[in-house]
């Protein structure tokens, strides 16, 4: 936020989507909603879901990290990079095991 990036948060435009939520596609990011950041600098307006204990906690006595990106694996695992650079491939790594976890399941 003090960067004043927009934070791209898949989870944010999954909520803004009346039939969320499910699989994205390029258009859904286009969705107009204050809760889409992808469309919209800073917080949504409100919550999008409950918090858990573990991320009450991970408020109130945040890591010491650099971390700026972040790439959920799909299996409720992440990928955490300082740069955009990183950020890019940790996207394209998961993809590519995802596509090949799909090939093996199909």
């Amino acid at each position: 936020l003090k960067k004043k990036m927009r934070l791209q948060a898949d989870p944010t435009v999954q909520y803004a989507l009346p039939d969320g939520p499910r699989r994205l596609f390029y258009k859904d990011y286009q969705y107009d909603s204050p809760y889409n950041t992808y469309r919209h600098r800073g917080l949504p307006p409100g919550p999008i879901s409950s918090p858990g204990k573990a991320s009450i906690e991970a408020v109130l006595y945040p890591a010491d990290v650099d971390y700026i990106y972040f790439v959920a694996r799909g299996d409720g695992s992440h990928v955490f990079t300082r740069t955009s650079k990183e950020h890019e491939l940790a996207k394209q790594q998961t993809k590519n095991a995802r596509r090949k976890t799909w090939k093996k399941a199909n």
